[in-house]
């Protein structure tokens, strides 16, 4: 079923033939929301363009004679046989019915080109997203100065051009603080959105098909910023960046804001070591300290509500150690804690519903209520599956993490490091590592179906975790398609373990 509402960014004139049809793609960390514009805009009547949205907000607006570029490009660098077959072209203008039919072939279209480990990470097509997020966003390519923060509320200032991407945004601040290239693989840039309380709403992590610049300045809302924070999440590679001493200043700037925030808790007796440890400036012994207190290493998210215990429970999660953390509000009021490992879920999805009236045409840009959850199944016990759904806005990020968190256990299981995981020059163009590249995101998983084999057996029919499915639906409930991913992390375990 198709959601139409308003495009904010072109401000279009609701009509239910002519307006915004919007459906849904892969990306990691996207909301693949795309809209077809009809009049009204400033794209000429006789052309329709998509709108590709990250988290709600507008990333891109490409033509069907941009994809069809990419598809064409796509073909001479991999061949026919790997590319697959896109929405042939019209002589004449469409009609509802085809134009509808089309939304649905490029739909299709971008999901399997995403979903494969080769196109899908390809440097042309991250290239071409960037590229065309350049040209949405009408900023041309000139030298600016861009402010990235840190943990501790400093400001660091790079000097990049409006199209550098984020590799290269990463590597400029690495540099300004003299991080040594082993030890950039161990940190990411994040969108973030400041609080009212001073902390930070985590909205995305950065990925290789945006262009930060471009990404923070486009939301026109001095709220969102970009910070640097460490991306792993075992706290066995903290003595891998303390090593160096600016590795040990960012990994003491994010602890001691963590704990100042509340999202490490701390006892008086622990507070009272750690100030001492302040004072002392014993940056390693407040580390260690640290790392045996709890949620050491998680990242809080925003209030949401979930279905579990019940169906509308309000909800904090975190998530770090391998684990979404969940504090729960029962309708008594009652708050209860609990934890679901990433080994012991099965598979998730991130799900996008959008209402049919999206807001009126003067609405702010760039903005879309949209209606984002995570469902995961979980084993809650020997052969016992339950299915569990957080509704919030910070869906993907979730999904990011738990994506993160199951890369990292699989790079350490295959004996791997993340100390070199992050993308090298070689003659001008930025490659992959060899210890990355390790990490590919395999086929997707079918929709779970009850004659599948004992839970025993599971383990072996499942492929890798790929959270880059955003499908757009139009229940909120609705965990019926075939769109689950399956995580190789996975464990067939009994209750002996739980």
């Amino acid at each position: 079923m198709c959601s139409y509402f308003l495009n904010n960014s072109v401000h279009l004139p609701f009509r239910r033939v002519l307006g915004t049809i919007a459906f849904s793609w892969v990306l990691p960390g996207i909301l693949g929301s795309l809209q077809l514009s009809g009049a009204g805009s400033e794209w000429p009547l006789s052309l329709q363009a998509y709108n590709i949205h990250v988290n709600g907000v507008l990333h891109c607006r490409v033509r069907y004679s941009q994809l069809l570029g990419l598809h064409e490009q796509l073909r001479k660098e991999y061949g026919a046989n790997v590319v697959p077959a896109f929405p042939p072209k019209k002589i004449f203008t469409l009609t509802p019915e085809e134009v509808e039919k089309r939304r649905e072939q490029l739909e299709k279209y971008m999901q399997a080109v995403r979903q494969d480990p080769t196109l899908g990470g390809s440097e042309t097509f991250n290239s071409f997203l960037r590229k065309a997020q350049q040209e949405t966003q009408q900023i041309p390519t000139e030298e600016v100065v861009l402010e990235v923060l840190l943990s501790n509320g400093q400001k660091v200032k790079v000097t990049i051009l409006t199209s550098d991407q984020t590799e290269d945004v990463l590597e400029a601040v690495a540099s300004k603080l003299d991080l040594p290239d082993d030890l950039v693989g161990y940190f990411s840039l994040f969108l973030v959105r400041e609080t009212k309380d001073g902390a930070f709403s985590f909205v995305r992590k950065l990925q290789e098909f945006e262009l930060p610049y471009v990404s923070v300045t486009s939301l026109h809302n001095p709220e969102f910023q970009i910070i640097l924070r460490k991306s792993y999440w075992d706290s066995a590679y903290d003595d891998d960046v303390m090593e160096h001493r600016v590795g040990l200043n960012l990994l003491y700037a994010q602890t001691v804001s963590d704990i100042e925030h509340g999202w490490i808790l701390v006892n008086k007796e622990q507070h009272r070591q750690l100030k001492s440890l302040q004072e002392k400036v014993s940056k390693k012994e407040f580390i260690r300290l640290a790392q045996t207190l709890k949620y050491y290493g998680y990242l809080k998210f925003d209030p949401c509500v979930t279905d579990f215990p019940e169906k509308g429970c309000h909800v904090v999660v975190s998530a770090g150690n391998n684990e979404l953390n969940f504090q729960v509000r029962l309708p008594n009021e009652q708050i209860k804690e609990g934890s679901f490992k990433v080994t012991r879920m099965r598979c998730w999805r991130v799900t996008s519903s959008v209402p049919m009236n999206n807001g009126p045409s003067g609405s702010s840009p760039g903005k879309s209520e949209v209606k984002l959850e995570l469902a995961f199944e979980y084993l809650m016990s020997k052969d016992r599956l339950q299915w569990v759904t957080i509704t919030s806005p910070q869906a993907i990020m979730l999904s990011i993490c738990l994506q993160s968190m199951v890369d990292e256990l699989m790079v350490k299981k295959s004996g791997g490091s993340i100390r070199k995981m992050f993308r090298r020059r070689v003659n001008g163009a930025l490659r992959r590592s060899d210890s990355q590249q390790a990490v590919k995101s395999p086929p997707l998983l079918d929709s779970p179906d009850a004659s599948w084999e004992p839970m025993a057996k599971l383990s072996s029919k499942l492929t890798s975790v790929s959270l880059r499915g955003i499908s757009h639906s139009s229940s909120a409930n609705d965990v019926a398609a075939n769109d689950f991913h399956g995580n190789y992390a996975f464990e067939g375990i009994g209750d002996e373990d739980l």
